[in-house]
C-alpha cells in the first residue's frame, strides 16, 4: 500500500512540476528543452545503465523523424498517426541495428554508431534524394490536421502535449529503475561476465536495453518532426553526434534528473552566453571539465549530494563548537 501511494505521489509530483514549468518559462525555450531532454534521456539510459557510449543518437532520432515526415508529406495529414509511424520505424531500426551492434566491444560500438550517422546522412541527402528532396528537406506543416483540443500547429498545444509525453517517459524510466530488468542492466554494466556465469543471457539484456533507449530517441525525433513541420538530413549530421554526449555528461548519465538539468543548462547557456560571447562552446566545455573533475557524475549528482554535504558541515561545526 505504501509503495502504491509513493508511486502515485511521484506521478502527481511529476505532473505538478510540469505545470510549474509550463507557466514559468517561455514557450519556445521550453519546447526546445523538452524535446532535447527526451533525446538526452536515451543516451543517458545507454551509458548510465548499460555502459554503452553511443555517438549514433542522431541516426536513431533521424529515422523516426523521417518516418513521421514521409508519412505527413506523402500519405496522410494526421500528426498522431504520423508520430506512431515514426516511432514504429525508429523501434524497428533500433531492433535490427541493436542485434548487430551490441555484440561489439565498447570502443567498436561507439565507432560503429558514429559511422551509422554518416551513412544515414548520405542516404537521406543523396541516395534517396528523389524521395527526401536532399538538403531542401520535406515540408508539411500546412498539411497537418488541426483539432479543437489538440492543434499541433499551435505552440501552446504542442508544448502541453510534449510535457505530458516527457513526464510519462520519466515515470516509465523511474519504474525501470525498480524492476528486475533495471537491476540486470546495471549488473551488465558492472560485471557482465559474472552475470553470464549466473546464467543470464546478457546479449538479450543489452539488446532490449538498446531498443528501449533508442525508442525514447524515436519519440524525440517524432516530436521534432511534428513541431517544426520539416525534416532534413541535417538532423543526422555527424557534427551533431557529440552534442548529446556533452549534454548527457553535463547533467549526469544514469540519473533521472540529469538529462533535464543538462539540457536546461546547455540550451540556456547557448541562448544567453552566445548573446555576449561568440564562442559560447568554450564556456560549455570549461563547465563540463569542471563538473567532471568535481565528481564525474554531472550536475545532478552535485545537487543531490549538496544537502548531505551541508548536513555533514553543520555537524562538524557543532562538534567543533562543543
Amino acid at each position: 500500500m505504501m509503495r502504491l501511494l509513493k508511486t502515485y505521489g511521484t506521478i502527481l509530483l511529476v505532473f505538478a512540476g510540469v505545470g510549474v514549468l509550463r507557466l514559468a518559462l517561455p514557450g519556445a525555450f521550453l519546447i526546445h528543452v523538452t524535446i532535447f531532454s527526451i533525446y538526452t534521456m536515451a543516451f543517458s539510459f545507454l551509458m548510465g545503465r548499460l555502459g554503452l557510449v553511443s555517438f549514433g543518437q542522431p541516426a536513431y532520432m533521424g529515422i523516426a523523424a523521417y518516418g513521421t515526415g514521409l508519412y505527413l508529406h506523402y500519405f496522410g495529414t494526421n500528426p498522431l498517426l504520423g508520430m506512431m509511424v515514426g516511432i514504429i520505424a525508429g523501434v524497428a531500426f533500433a531492433g535490427v541495428i541493436g542485434g548487430l551492434f551490441v555484440r561489439l566491444s565498447s570502443s567498436y560500438f561507439t565507432l560503429a554508431n558514429l559511422a551509422l550517422c554518416a551513412i544515414g546522412f548520405f542516404v537521406f541527402q543523396r541516395a534517396l534524394v528523389h524521395i527526401t528532396r536532399g538538403d531542401t528537406g520535406l515540408w508539411y506543416l500546412g498539411r497537418m490536421e488541426r483539432w479543437p483540443l489538440l492543434n499541433f500547429r499551435d505552440p501552446d498545444h504542442f508544448l502541453t502535449f510534449a510535457l505530458i509525453v516527457a513526464a510519462g517517459i520519466w515515470i516509465v524510466v523511474k519504474g525501470l529503475d525498480r524492476s528486475v530488468f533495471g537491476a540486470a542492466c546495471l549488473a551488465v554494466k558492472a560485471n557482465e561476465r559474472k552475470l553470464q556465469f549466473l546464467g543470464y543471457n546478457t546479449y538479450r539484456i543489452k539488446w532490449l536495453g538498446f531498443v528501449m533507449a533508442n525508442s525514447i530517441a524515436a519519440v524525440a525525433g517524432t516530436l521534432y518532426a511534428v513541431y517544426f513541420g520539416f525534416v532534413s538530413p541535417a538532423i543526422m549530421d555527424v557534427l551533431r553526434a557529440p552534442e548529446v554526449v556533452v549534454v548527457g555528461l553535463l547533467g549526469g548519465v544514469g540519473s533521472l534528473y540529469g538529462p533535464l538539468i543538462g539540457t536546461f543548462v546547455y540550451i540556456a547557456m547557448q541562448d544567453l552566453v552566445s548573446a555576449i560571447f561568440v564562442y559560447w562552446e568554450l564556456v560549455v566545455g570549461t563547465m563540463l571539465v569542471l563538473v567532471m573533475m568535481a565528481g564525474e557524475r554531472g550536475i545532478a549528482s552535485l545537487l543531490e549530494s549538496a544537502p548531505r554535504l551541508l548536513r555533514m558541515r553543520a555537524r562538524h561545526d557543532r562538534s567543533s563548537a562543543g
